[in-house]
């Protein structure tokens, strides 16, 4: 849990030396940590009563059918890919470097989607999403679509400080009581609540993002 240069001062060797000893005879490689986002003492209790009152909610047949998960992403211009969703597979490290740039112009986008419909994408003027722009998104143009395809729905939104606000609460609890999952919902009018700092679970992080990304970001075709 030391850098080869700590080492080496504290034991007198040469860095080099230190390398040697860990690759070669200790046979240890070198492992990047991964940054997680900090839980809190009772994140964890909230966790497990979320995955006890969702299997419960699901012994309804047509609950899952009901359940429109919703997300967003970034998009820069520029190209930069968020490294939360990125992985490089192979049997070796490809050694790839990716340059960014700073500050480079950006997209914010926002997407849903249920069992039979995709709804969006929705693509925000601003450069942050605040509870003030993702409350007329709602107001404007999501909520209207889903009364417009199904009035039997639950909504689902994840812990993201924008669906925190109070403003947003008020308007779900408003049109759309016991038919809503968010951060606070369990104090709230919502069916379910999300657990706050939560692992990404829905369908948009694990499928939609990744794909539509793997389109928006294709390598161009060589020049002949």
């Amino acid at each position: 849990m030391k850098s080869t240069r700590s080492a080496s001062r504290e034991l007198r060797l040469s860095q080099t030396t230190v390398w040697h000893v860990l690759r070669r005879w200790l046979v240890y490689k070198p492992h990047h940590l991964q940054l997680l986002q900090a839980l809190r003492a009772n994140d964890k209790v909230k966790r497990v009563e979320f995955c006890d009152r969702m299997p419960k909610n699901m012994e309804d047949e047509l609950f899952l059918l009901r359940v429109i998960f919703s997300d967003e992403t970034t998009f820069h211009l520029s190209g930069k890919v968020n490294r939360h969703n990125v992985r490089i597979w192979g049997l070796q490290n490809p050694h790839v470097t990716l340059e960014r740039v700073r500050d480079s112009p950006k997209v914010n986008v926002f997407c849903a989607v249920s069992l039979t419909e995709v709804y969006g994408h929705f693509s925000f003027d601003e450069n942050t999403v605040t509870g003030v722009t993702y409350l007329r998104m709602l107001q404007n143009w999501l909520v209207l679509q889903m009364n417009e395809d199904s009035g039997d729905y639950i909504f689902q939104q994840d812990g993201a400080p924008p669906h925190w606000h109070l403003i947003i609460r008020c308007f779900l609890n408003e049109s759309l009581p016991q038919r809503w999952i968010g951060r606070m919902g369990n104090e709230d009018l919502a069916l379910q609540f999300w657990p706050p700092r939560s692992p990404d679970l829905t369908p948009c992080d694990f499928f939609l993002w990744g794909f539509v990304k793997d389109e928006v970001y294709v390598p161009p075709l060589p020049q002949i």
